[in-house]
């Protein structure tokens, strides 16, 4: 549903700009506005509420009775419908590149969300974890989306623990891999290396259990954090932390995963190769940085053009590369003369 790694990550460089959260509204709309006022009068889910309202055993309903129920029911399911109309546009609007409406849309699924199952429940937990990552990745406002995944968390936990079936287990699992990654990327972003790994981490195992409960041990093609988001997003953490060899672990798992999917000629491999070059030039391996640019290079020539931005990038990081490799053989050779 949501979309590509890089370009999330070319929204996340641009340089954080402060955003108000904006709650879209509906004008002329009476049947909305009467669901939303209702939702605010309990937080009991939709279904219950109406029993609440209206209860069926001990008297007897009148036909006015019955028919403010019927009402009530009606006004109730119109939320639903509309929860899955937003659900359907949302996919859309990212779809054709509308970041800005496609995260106002996700708002408008978190409402519904809540009229419809409950401030509680879940699915509105999910909704608003959804809401975060959009914040993250559609808008690059990582605060925001710390602010809404905070607020799903202990709600995702809570039914985690207490649900029997594994068909919302598993949903709540997706969620619960989504927010731990939205949390750690952003606090990435952020310049906080700690507390990004711990939150990976975190969103780590909970996809090691889903996958647990898949036969096979297989992730879902529905996630919407795949498994090399997360693999790329813990070696990026690793590194900022200064572990390297564990950040060039995680760079080569993601490597292989991409490979096996999508050939050696993908333009996914490109970042991977320059930061794997990164890790081995903090370590002092030129010669390894070298073989990882050279590659990078090699792939924006078959993609692209030999005058193309992204091969001009290459060829730059390679030039340095190689004075970086020249520079430690000429002090080496000084360490080595007489004195």
């Amino acid at each position: 549903m949501f979309w590509s790694l890089s370009q999330s990550y070319s929204i996340l460089r641009k340089k954080m700009r402060a955003s108000p959260i904006r709650i879209p509204t509906v004008s002329n709309d009476t049947e909305w506005d009467f669901c939303f006022h209702l939702s605010q009068q309990t937080k009991i889910p939709a279904h219950q509420q109406t029993e609440e309202l209206y209860p069926t055993g001990g008297s007897e309903e009148s036909e006015e009775d019955t028919k403010a129920k019927e009402k009530t029911i009606d006004c109730m399911s119109l939320p639903r419908e509309k929860l899955v109309q937003s659900q359907k546009k949302t996919a859309q609007l990212i779809k054709e590149k509308m970041n800005t409406q496609a995260n106002q849309e996700l708002i408008r699924c978190v409402i519904l969300s809540r009229i419809t199952f409950g401030e509680e429940h879940w699915k509105c937990a999910q909704a608003l974890a959804s809401l975060a990552y959009g914040y993250l990745t559609l808008r690059g406002l990582p605060a925001q989306a710390k602010k809404h995944a905070e607020s799903a968390k202990n709600t995702l936990l809570t039914w985690k623990g207490k649900t029997t079936s594994d068909k919302e287990k598993k949903e709540i699992l997706g969620a619960l891999v989504m927010l731990y990654y939205t949390l750690g990327v952003a606090w990435l972003l952020q310049n906080h290396g700690r507390e990004a790994y711990f939150n990976l981490q975190k969103a780590e195992r909970n996809m090691k259990e889903l996958k647990e409960l898949y036969k096979g041990g297989v992730c879902p093609h529905g996630l919407q954090v795949s498994e090399k988001d997360l693999t790329v997003a813990l070696g990026r953490a690793s590194l900022a932390i200064h572990r390297l060899n564990l950040a060039l672990a995680y760079f080569e798992k993601a490597v292989g995963n991409i490979i096996a999917t999508k050939g050696d000629r993908t333009s996914d491999l490109v970042t991977l190769y320059e930061e794997m070059a990164q890790i081995e030039q903090l370590r002092r391996n030129h010669d390894q940085a070298i073989q990882y640019l050279q590659q990078a290079h090699s792939i924006c020539i078959s993609l692209f053009t030999e005058v193309s931005p992204q091969t001009a990038e290459a060829s730059v990081l390679l030039a340095k590369a190689y004075t970086m490799s020249g520079e430690a053989r000429h002090m080496e050779s000084q360490q080595h003369l007489p004195a």
